[in-house]
């Protein structure tokens, strides 16, 4: 297939642009920005993880992360506690506030996607999804190489 960067990059590139300015938007009202509700989520999920193995689940460098954490600590959503194993290392956790932040948007999430993904059958999202997988397989393969 010739030009795939612009007919296959590009569109993925557009596409999540548009998702994400579309969750963000909606996300205003809970005063939460979508790299915010990535990271909550992965820590109401695996409470009293590392900020190491944190950045390494959300993709997110060091310093991003400890920004990101920033906010949400002042928000009162997770706190920062010293590892008891490691004096250099903290464990992060999701407070209550954070988990009823969670219960609260998650479904509503789950209905902006419901209506994303409106009249597109179950069989072509599993497609998608895999093909995705699959992408990224080969993108850590890539990235391995070098």
């Amino acid at each position: 297939m010739k030009y795939l960067d612009k007919s296959i990059g590009m569109y993925m590139n557009y596409i999540n642009r548009k998702v994400l300015r579309f969750l963000s938007l909606n996300l205003k009202k809970y005063n939460i920005t979508t790299e915010q509700w990535s990271v909550l989520l992965h820590l109401v999920e695996e409470d009293g993880i590392n900020q190491k193995q944190l950045a390494k689940k959300v993709d997110k460098d060091q310093a991003t992360l400890v920004r990101i954490l920033d906010i949400l600590e002042q928000k009162e959503l997770i706190v920062r506690k010293k590892s008891p194993d490691d004096r250099r290392s903290f464990l992060v956790h999701s407070t209550l506030k954070g988990k009823q932040l969670k219960n609260e948007v998650y479904p509503f999430i789950e209905s902006i996607f419901e209506r994303i993904t409106n009249g597109i059958p179950d069989e072509q999202l599993n497609l998608f999804i895999d093909t995705l997988n699959k992408m990224e397989k080969n993108i850590l393969t890539e990235e391995a190489k070098n």
